[in-house]
């Protein structure tokens, strides 16, 4: 069972690779790479990355981490699916790190319904950020893509399910 509720007949699990040195070493210098293409087609240079808590927690950490090889570094963030309930009450970890109205783009592990990045997009733009785009791990092609792309957003993905063996297009 999928997180949207749908049944599937197979699992993506990319957390074992973005946890492991090597894989996040690898998924944040890719996930670069995609953020650059986003920027390159809106026009727009970005100043952060981050995305919906917890698939996107290690990947925001190793794309802003692979950002500075290059000459800009990226600021990373966290959106809570709840305010932190003490302290500051905040919706996004590493807000202060972002300027009002900075450019951002959303990471996501695996784009199936969009509907996790879609909250996440409600909320960064709530907080006066201005989403670019969405770049991901795998989109599993199951409408998410064209739902994000719908709210504006350019979406680039490393894969799509069926670059992976005994996966068939839906």
């Amino acid at each position: 069972m999928l997180s949207s509720g749908a049944p599937s007949s197979f699992y993506l699990d990319c957390k074992q690779t973005a946890l492991h040195p090597e894989g996040a070493y690898l998924i944040g210098h890719l996930l670069h790479q995609l953020v650059t293409a986003i920027e390159a087609q809106t026009g727009t240079l970005a100043i952060g990355v981050g995305g919906m808590t917890l698939g996107a927690d290690p990947l925001a950490t190793a794309t802003s981490l692979a950002s500075l090889s290059g000459a800009r570094p990226l600021a990373a963030f966290i959106v809570r699916k709840e305010a932190k309930g003490h302290g500051t009450g905040a919706w996004i970890e590493g807000r202060r790190n972002l300027p009002h109205d900075s450019p951002v783009v959303l990471l996501e592990d695996v784009i199936t319904t969009g509907g996790a990045t879609l909250k996440a997009l409600e909320r960064v733009r709530e907080e006066g950020l201005r989403p670019l785009g969405v770049a991901a791990i795998v989109d599993r092609m199951a409408g998410g893509v064209e739902r994000l792309a719908a709210e504006g957003l350019v979406v680039r993905s490393l894969f799509r399910a069926t670059d992976f063996p005994g996966i068939e297009a839906p």
